[in-house]
């Protein structure tokens, strides 16, 4: 799977194509059940507060550098913002390697760990490949072969497929893109680009 054109800088905001003028009139809101797709997957991660007044759906990929600069902003803004949801689209845009790591990542749900499979991924230097995918679950504690079972669920891959399904539909440009209420934003996003993301879309909504 090729990945799409990447743009490396930082914080750059679209509109998501399907939405034009979202923010301007709610008549061209989200679609719910696309709204739904992004935000309510059961195959999903999610991390912060599940009941929480507003999501945050980032789509990665663990071999995209600016994938791995976002993990601590992110996990700033959980700790900061007890009313945030934050839904995980894991899209292994870079090929066969990331897809290892991605399978890894999504089968460790099953038991329990998954912020910590999926911190380890990105701690670990270098390519994410199957063999490193295997030492960030070791160093996450997690049973090994049960792990290498559940990689081929049917949940794994159906939250796989649903990612390229979502990110075409959508027409996203490449990892990490951030959807929150009818906007996006696109690469390495500051702490303060993140939350004023959220806050828009608590506002376009009316909550919060």
């Amino acid at each position: 799977m090729k990945r799409r054109s990447f743009l490396a800088t930082s914080g750059c905001m679209l509109t998501l194509p399907a939405l034009a003028g979202a923010q301007a009139a709610r008549n061209n809101a989200m679609p719910e059940e696309l709204r739904k797709a992004l935000e309510r997957d059961p195959t999903a991660p999610v991390l912060g507060n599940p009941d929480g007044n507003i999501t945050l759906t980032e789509f990665f990929d663990y071999n995209c550098p600016f994938c791995r600069k976002m993990v601590a902003p992110i996990h700033r803004l959980i700790l900061e913002d007890p009313q945030l949801r934050v839904v995980f689209r894991e899209w292994p845009v870079f090929g066969a390697d990331s897809e290892d790591a991605t399978r890894a990542s999504l089968a460790s749900l099953r038991q329990g760990k998954y912020w910590q499979m999926h911190t380890a991924l990105f701690r670990i230097p270098g390519k994410a490949t199957a063999d490193t995918a295997r030492r960030a679950a070791v160093d996450a504690g997690l049973d090994i072969a049960r792990l290498e079972r559940d990689m081929m669920s049917p949940e794994v891959e159906k939250h796989i497929t649903m990612s390229f399904l979502l990110a075409d539909h959508i027409g996203l440009s490449g990892t990490p893109s951030f959807i929150a209420g009818d906007e996006g934003g696109f690469g390495q996003l500051s702490g303060d680009e993140l939350r004023g993301l959220v806050s828009r879309a608590r506002a376009t909504l009316g909550v919060g």
